[in-house]
């Protein structure tokens, strides 16, 4: 009984100390879409088409999982179920690792498979000292009412658990929106302004959401809009105005200017080759770290207050922090991380976030 009282005396130590070095303004983007045959009835993502380029591409390749998955890397955990709790608890454990205070998770409705793995997630995340918030998805994000349709969901279901996220100044919970830009400025007003006819502003379900920049017109949409913030998410270097490092000091300028939340998305590489071939011009090899290296060291140099990660897990974009292994089928060889540890990028992560907290201090 005394060895097992020190033990859970060590642990809870560890605990402790590992929550009191997370970083609460760095937001990873986690996916809790992935499934597999035993506890899900099918094996979600792993098993994936190949995109058509367009409408007149008739592409019809499909990779079936169990080995042969839509990726270029392949995990360590193997092809898991994101509802499957020793995952979620790993997950939780390596993030806290990586010193990553919020994860951002998809979110895709009460209705779809994705939400029995919310719950567990959150439960997960409060025992590791990390905070959840979403980001809402363009299943659910239609219209702007359907928007807030989620956000009330969202807030009312989970709003009181202790994991869920809550700016320590406003109390208020934070939603990401994908692909903001596909609906009107003056839609998004009409909710999210103090205005609006059926806005959200000093209700219950007040909160900061936080749209999509791409590019450098986009200053307009976010003047018009009712957003409270924008982020960049892309990993590929250059792919748009927002996620171009070299254009991060002036939009930060301008966040800062509006009163706005800025958050620019660094990322270890890009590469969704399997899934989307005709678009390699966008690919961005890892370089060993390297990359990674030079996008957390342009946004410390932009002074930025939030950082964005893309991602602990989009395994179909190569943008994964997550752990990954040496991996083979049908002769193709799936990337790795090459002489670097699996663990590299939650370490480097860590490394970078207490660099930038170093930074603020001269």
């Amino acid at each position: 009984m005394k060895q097992l009282t020190l033990l859970f005396f060590s642990i809870g130590t560890i605990c402790q100390a590992q929550i009191s070095n997370l970083n609460d303004h760095a937001v990873c983007f986690y996916y809790n879409w992935y499934g597999s045959t035993l506890i899900d009835g099918n094996n979600y993502h792993w098993a994936h088409p190949v995109m058509p380029e367009n409408d007149k591409d008739t592409t019809k390749k499909f990779y079936p999982g169990n080995g042969d998955i839509g990726a270029n890397f392949y995990p360590t955990n193997g092809e898991y179920s994101s509802a499957d709790p020793a995952i979620i608890e790993k997950h939780m454990q390596e993030i806290a690792s990586a010193g990553i205070g919020i994860i951002a998770v998809t979110w895709l409705g009460e209705d779809d498979y994705t939400f029995k793995s919310v719950s567990p997630l959150l439960d997960a995340a409060a025992r590791h000292g990390i905070k959840v918030c979403f980001q809402i998805e363009p299943k659910v994000r239609k219209t702007v009412f359907s928007t807030c349709d989620a956000v009330r969901f969202i807030i009312d279901k989970f709003g009181n658990h202790p994991a869920f996220y809550k700016n320590k100044t406003t109390n208020r919970a934070m939603f990401f929106v994908y692909d903001s830009y596909v609906i009107p400025a003056k839609d998004w007003a009409v909710v999210l302004s103090d205005t609006g006819k059926q806005s959200i502003r000093k209700s219950k379900y007040d909160c900061d959401m936080i749209g999509l920049w791409c590019w450098k017109e986009d200053s307009l949409f976010f003047e018009q809009s009712g957003f409270d913030g924008f982020y960049t998410y892309f990993a590929s270097r250059g792919f748009t105005f927002g996620s171009t490092p070299e254009n991060w000091p002036s939009l930060q300028t301008w966040a800062d200017d509006h009163h706005l939340i800025f958050i620019p998305s660094v990322g270890p590489g890009y590469n969704d080759e399997r899934i989307r071939p005709w678009n390699t011009r966008n690919n961005k090899d890892r370089e060993s770290g390297k990359y990674y290296d030079r996008m957390f060291e342009s946004a410390i140099k932009s002074n930025v207050k939030w950082i964005g990660i893309t991602s602990f897990n989009e395994w179909h974009e190569g943008t994964q922090i997550e752990p990954a292994t040496k991996h083979s089928i049908n002769q193709f060889q799936f990337l790795d991380y090459g002489e670097l540890n699996e663990n590299y990028y939650l370490t480097r992560t860590n490394y970078w976030l207490q660099q930038w907290e170093k930074s603020k201090k001269h």
